[in-house]
Parts: C-alpha cells; structure tokens; sequence
C-alpha cells in the first residue's frame, strides 16, 4: 500500500474543533443511516402488503409488471445523476419513491419463501452489514484500494446474473449468491468509509441533505443485494 506524503503538517484542531468536527460526523453518518433504515422500512411494508393483498400476483405476466420491474432501475440513474440539480425535498422523493417501487417489485419473495426464514435471514444480513459498516467507519486502513476489485465483482455479478436468466442453472445461481455475500459485505464496509469521507464540515444543509441520500442510497442497495444473496442461499421456499 502506498501512501502520499506532503512536507505540510496536517492541520491542528483544538480540543473544540475537534468536538465539533466529531459531532458534526456523527449527525452526517446518523443522517445516512436513517435515510436508509425508513427506506428499508418502506421497501419491506410495500413488498409485504404488494404479496398479501393480491396485487403483486395480479401484475405477473401483464405489461405492468415490467414496468414495476424497471422503473426502480430507471429512478435510481435519474437521482443519481441529476441530484446537483434537484431541490432537497424533490430528491427525497425520488428516494423513498424509489424504496416503494423496489418493495412492489420484491412482493414475489413472500410468495417464493416462507414469513419465517425471510425474518431470520433478515436479521443475519443486518448483522453482518452493522458489523462490516461499523468496521468501514472505525477501521484506520484505506479501504480505497479495494475499490477497482470490488468494481470489477460487481459487473462480474452483474454479467453472470443476466446470463443466469437464459440458463437457469441452479449451480450458477449458487456460486453467485456465495460470491455475491462476499461481494457486498466488502462493498459495505468500503462505502461506509467512502461516505465518511466525504463529510465536510463547511458545507451547508442543502448539500450535507443531498450527500446524506446518496449515502443512504448506497448502503441501502449494499445490504439489498446482501441480503437477496443470503435469501437465496438460506432461505426456505413454500411447498
């Protein structure tokens, strides 16, 4: 690993510069995390409700369920993208617009696998992505040189999972799920550390709100997909 090296010291705080910094930190992380568990929230309500009242079977096979499919896909480019140019309470929105959407889009999972084994793989890929977020924002080592790697597995991901469509194959869809925990576990932590990173104390609300939903938006896919991954591998399908 290699570091820079600069011939100026780091600035030095004072002991209430430092306070202010920290507390600042902690409402910005605190801010992402909260974002990300009501948008958690409101995925797991939509898909839930999506199942039980009918409505998610009722779409299947008509061109409405592809729209449902897709559109999450559409939404996520167009706030990331355009969120510079989005007023606060417009991105906000998009974001918990976004949440539903992925929850309507995921109602099939409580129709594929039983109440119980989603709650408790639920709780296993809560566990694992609080220990690896928390390890992301505590841990001194750069985390950044992971970066290209974890990029390079994710389009990997990606590749294998399309393809996976047309073969059906249940080995394949093995080794993606074993590579995928592995995958987003590391991504939790790396973009923990990302968002972290990126905090600056001289910002105002507007900008702080927008780097929070973003961040939030990215943890949110990360423990996602995490926990997709997991279900797939652990949990128990209806007779």
């Amino acid at each position: 690993m290699v570091h820079q090296h600069s011939d100026q010291s780091p600035p030095r705080y004072g002991a209430a510069g430092s306070a202010a910094i920290d507390t600042g930190l902690r409402a910005y992380m605190l801010r992402v995390y909260n974002y990300m568990a009501v948008g958690l929230t409101l995925t797991g309500t939509v898909a839930y409700f999506g199942a039980a009242t009918g409505f998610y079977a009722s779409i299947v096979g008509t061109p409405l369920f592809w729209v449902i499919l897709f559109a999450p896909l559409a939404l996520v480019f167009f706030l990331s993208y355009r969120i510079e140019r989005m007023q606060l309470a417009t991105a906000q929105i998009c974001f918990w617009a976004y949440a539903a959407l992925v929850g309507l889009s995921l109602s099939g999972i409580f129709l594929v696998y039983t109440g119980e084994s989603i709650a408790r793989v639920f709780f296993i890929a809560a566990a694992s992505f609080g220990g690896m977020s928390l390890y992301g924002y505590s841990t001194r080592s750069d985390l950044s040189r992971f970066g290209s790697f974890l990029f390079m597995g994710l389009i990997g991901i990606v590749i294998a999972s399309l393809v996976n469509i047309f073969l059906r194959s249940s080995g394949l869809q093995l080794v993606i799920s074993v590579i995928g925990v592995l995958l987003f576990t590391g991504l939790t932590a790396f973009d923990t550390q990302r968002i972290k990173n990126i905090y600056a104390t001289d910002e105002d609300g507007t900008i702080a709100g927008k780097k929070a939903i973003i961040g939030a938006l990215t943890l949110y896919l990360d423990f996602l997909n995490l926990f997709l991954m997991l279900l797939q591998l652990f949990g128990n399908r209806r007779r």
